[in-house]
């Protein structure tokens, strides 16, 4: 005869590893150092600058 399993307790170990995947998967696409965070605000800074000086006048 076989051992006796307790399915809850495989369902809650899959969706444990499930979560985990899933932060891990978040972690690595938000976590930025904040000097990362820093360098990408000031380019799109730049860049944003840089649009804004190329734009025409509008004629009165």
């Amino acid at each position: 005869m076989g051992e006796i399993v307790n399915l809850n307790r495989y369902r809650k170990l899959r969706e444990q590893r499930l979560r985990e995947q899933e932060a891990s998967a978040n972690r690595a696409r938000t976590g930025r150092t904040k000097a990362e965070k820093q360098a990408g605000h000031a380019v799109k800074e730049r860049d944003r600058r840089e649009l804004d000086a190329k734009k025409l006048e509008e004629p009165a």
